[in-house]
């Protein structure tokens, strides 16, 4: 278990997100076409994993923009925005923002991913969903880089993460 905040209000998630160096556990999660999706799709690809809330939120709506310009140059990397949202407002969002590089994922059918992630929010009133994290999985499927964003309204640091890849 983990402790972050939510505007300064501690809340917890079920485990630690993986450690540098350690290896990336295996998924499956829904994307906008309703298919299932696994760890083995993104094959001989840099894989960040843009863990948030929901793309409801202003947050995640800006880090999602963010990520999407600043992979757009990096080659051989995908970039997943994993929430519990539906993949069908997953895709709206990514197409009347014009997202066009994130490739949005959904934890629609199971919770399993957050918890193998270390990332369900366990208490509080996001109880169900995911803290905002990113992973770095490099080629080989090695944990490169790890941050759990400690107040959930915060942005995650995006040149730690995209500095470990490019």
């Amino acid at each position: 278990m983990t402790q972050i905040t939510l505007q300064g209000n501690k809340i917890n998630t079920n485990g630690d997100v993986p450690k540098v160096g350690t290896q990336a556990p295996d998924f499956i999660l829904v994307d906008s076409e309703l298919n299932n999706v696994t760890l083995s799709n993104y094959t001989d690809k840099n894989k960040i994993l843009h863990i948030i809330p929901s793309l409801d939120t202003p947050v995640c709506q800006k880090s999602t923009k963010i990520f999407n310009e600043k992979i757009a140059s990096i080659p051989d990397t995908v970039i997943l925005a994993v929430s519990a949202d539906l993949p069908f407002a997953m895709k709206r969002f990514c197409t009347d923002e014009n997202i066009d590089v994130v490739k949005p994922l959904s934890m629609m059918r199971s919770r399993n991913f957050a918890k193998d992630y270390g990332v369900l929010i366990i208490d509080g009133p996001l109880s169900g969903i995911t803290a905002r994290a990113v992973i770095v999985i490099d080629k080989n499927n090695k944990i490169i880089h790890s941050e759990l964003v400690q107040e959930i309204a915060n942005e995650p640091n995006y040149d730690s993460a995209l500095k470990t890849i490019s």
